[in-house]
């Protein structure tokens, strides 16, 4: 065998040595040996919703990043602490991942006790040096779906709606969370036209977000006072709003995921609320040993955070429509618009 020239060994050899150095920046991030924990809200999953979203968001994070999971699916508020004890108290999880707002009272409790546990919560805030909070800007994209719908109640006729300035509105509960969503809506209806009326409702109770009879009842009283379209954010309970918009002829508004294919003939839009990219990138933070700890992490329409989607529906919206809808997107994110978080 011929024997290199000293200056292609001598070339070769520092190639082969800025490699090696080079390698450990190629390798991505191996999280075989990370274990995340998700305590889910009170609907659990098959909300077609805010658990799902979560949960594509962990499945994300499972495939692409190597990470397991473990999930609770709590049927109760008070549920709540005890299950993130008993997660803490076990020690395995690189990070237990804590789903709603209505989880406040109990890691507020729970985190203190577990320094060395990192915790993160989305949506809800609780300030501790080992929890990392993600909160969206509700009201962005609620405006968006507030101010589609009211374009499309000034053309009531192309889409066989009644020719009246009625809109409606139904949370889970009245908290600061779910007011953001009505706020938002109502600001963006009547940015639109200034004598859009909202009727907004609560279906509350025991199960406000996965009481389907109580929100269905509530949608038919509403559609009864002329309000043919419906915006949604009450989680699982927002599944009988759609069942009551396809039994009486009206129009729904999904939340949170795309729901248009829940029912593509009566649901118009969805307001987006990427929960899943927050869960995916607290995955990633554990794997990564970055999770952003003590910080409160916020997602808007800027950061494609918050959006809204019309894809799956076969109500086709008018272009005009879209492009306005575009326009006002535009005008939040320059800061033109401010959007209220409060009625």
């Amino acid at each position: 065998m011929k024997k290199l020239p000293k200056k292609v060994l001598a070339a070769l050899l520092t190639f082969a040595l800025i490699l090696t150095m080079a390698m450990p920046m190629m390798v991505q991030a191996d999280g075989s040996d990370v274990k995340v924990a998700c305590i889910l809200g009170t609907g659990g999953l098959g909300d077609q919703s805010f658990n799902d979203l979560v949960y594509e968001g962990l499945q994300k994070a499972e495939s692409e990043l190597g990470i397991t999971f473990d999930y609770a699916e709590p049927k109760q508020v008070t549920d709540f602490e005890v299950i993130m004890r008993d997660m803490s108290d076990s020690g395995e999880y690189a990070v237990i991942m804590c789903i709603g707002f209505d989880q406040t009272d109990a890691l507020s409790i729970v985190a203190p006790d577990y320094p060395d546990q990192q915790y993160a919560f989305i949506d809800g805030t609780v300030e501790a040096d080992n929890v990392v909070c993600y909160n969206c800007k509700e009201h962005e994209g609620s405006f968006l779906v507030g101010a589609l719908a009211a374009l499309m109640k000034q053309d009531a006729a192309t889409y066989n709606l009644q020719d009246n300035k009625n809109l409606g509105f139904i949370g889970a509960m009245e908290t600061d969370l779910i007011v953001r969503f009505a706020a938002g809506f109502q600001a963006g209806a009547q940015y639109i036209d200034p004598d859009m009326t909202v009727d907004i409702q609560y279906v509350s109770g025991d199960n406000p977000f996965g009481d389907t009879t109580t929100a269905k009842e509530i949608a038919n009283g509403q559609f009864s006072r002329g309000c043919d379209i419906i915006y949604h954010a009450a989680g699982g309970s927002g599944l009988g709003v759609f069942t009551a918009a396809a039994e009486s002829g009206f129009l729904a508004i999904g939340c949170n995921s795309n729901q248009n294919i829940i029912d593509p003939d009566h649901i118009v839009a969805s307001m987006l609320k990427r929960v899943d990219s927050a869960a995916f990138e607290i995955c990633k933070g554990a794997v990564e040993g970055n999770l952003a700890v003590g910080q409160n992490v916020v997602m808007g329409v800027q950061d494609e955070g918050i959006g809204y989607t019309l894809e799956g529906s076969n109500i086709e919206v008018s272009q005009d429509i879209v492009d306005q809808v575009e326009e006002i997107r535009e005008k939040i994110i320059s800061g033109e618009i401010e959007v209220p978080e409060t009625l």
